[in-house]
């Protein structure tokens, strides 16, 4: 791959999100951006934004894809803002601009984008022990189609690397 590869992460938005998924979450946003890749999330609170926090903090770039057509949503950790007005149908324009994805937690909103993610066979990583759909799909497909395994790690350092070899791998 000639350009950075990008690395979407979901998982439980600010209603849902535990200050121990903000910390796993910050954790895996580190370890995109020491590795080199590019962070896409959905540019809002909970996991995505701690997700961004970390990258930030870490010298890497961030890009949030929001629901709204006002840039002004987003967090404060996002690089690049793109409001795509499309409401929740903004999560296929996630899960096509990440080139792998990892779920850490997550609910309905989550389980749409790595739907999307799974029904164009991007590469997906959960981080066990963080509830939701992380753990209800880890080392499992959605579905009988078997498009896509979801690879269980541990941690966040463990689910980059592994997303990264899927990657790099292509």
């Amino acid at each position: 791959m000639t350009r950075k590869p990008q690395i979407l992460i979901i998982g439980n938005n600010e209603n849902g999100c535990t200050p121990e998924l903000e910390k796993i979450a910050y954790n895996t946003g580190t370890e995109v951006a020491k590795a080199g890749a590019i962070l896409v999330t959905g540019g809002l609170g909970g996991v995505m934004e701690a997700a961004a926090h970390g990258a930030k903090d870490a010298g890497g770039i961030t890009i949030g894809i929001i629901p709204q057509n006002d840039a002004s949503f987003a967090n404060e950790y996002c690089d690049i803002v793109i409001p795509s007005g499309m409401g929740l149908a903004r999560d296929f324009i996630t899960a096509l601009s990440g080139d792998g994805v990892i779920i850490i937690g997550g609910g309905s909103g989550t389980l749409s984008e790595a739907c999307a993610a799974y029904m164009h066979k991007r590469p997906m990583v959960s981080i066990k022990n963080t509830g939701g759909i992380a753990d209800r799909y880890a080392d499992q497909y959605i579905d009988h189609r078997q498009q896509v395994k979801i690879i269980s790690a541990t941690d966040p350092k463990e689910a980059v690397k592994i997303l990264l070899n899927i990657i790099n791998s292509r």
